[in-house]
């Protein structure tokens, strides 16, 4: 029976080097000689330093633009509060978002079933999944989410005949 997934996931690999080139940029930009303002990853979790909020919001906009650059959409980022550490200096945390949120999951299966086309779509775990007789109504499944489901990055994988 043919298949197909639902997810969501960034691509770490270049998340990382986009995160580099930002670095990178930060440390040569003339207005941010002497300050203290990079970014550091630890996994999922990025987490921006800053000598105050404009230099914090400088430092977003060259994470921003480096991810863009490197085809990482940004909607998978998902911006913290900003804390301040001592002084003026201030850190923001940014999580990076993995796999399709339950409320997201039941949207898609909702949106699926209202839809009539003839398939099955499942939660497992973070992914959604699509089963169905033919291709072409998986296919037409996928036009579906891809249409109506704007505020997440999705991405079909796993499609099986």
């Amino acid at each position: 029976m043919p298949s197909f997934d639902i997810v969501s996931e960034a691509n770490l690999v270049e998340v990382r080097n986009a995160l580099d080139q930002a670095n990178k940029e930060i440390s040569n930009r003339f207005d941010f000689k002497g300050s203290d303002a990079r970014i550091e990853q630890a996994e999922r979790e990025l987490t921006a330093f800053a000598d105050d909020d404009f230099k914090l919001g400088q430092v977003r906009d060259v994470l921003l633009a480096k991810l863009a650059k490197r085809s990482v959409d940004v909607r998978f980022l998902e911006m913290g509060t900003v804390q301040k550490i001592g002084g003026d200096k201030v850190k923001q945390a940014i999580t990076v978002r993995h796999g399709v949120s339950s409320d997201h999951a039941k949207k898609i299966v909702r949106l699926v079933k209202d839809a009539k086309i003839k398939v099955q779509a499942s939660i497992q775990g973070e992914a959604v999944r699509v089963n169905g007789a033919k291709r072409d109504d998986l296919q037409a499944a996928i036009q579906l989410v891809k249409k109506e489901i704007t505020d997440v990055p999705l991405s079909f994988s796993n499609f099986r005949d």
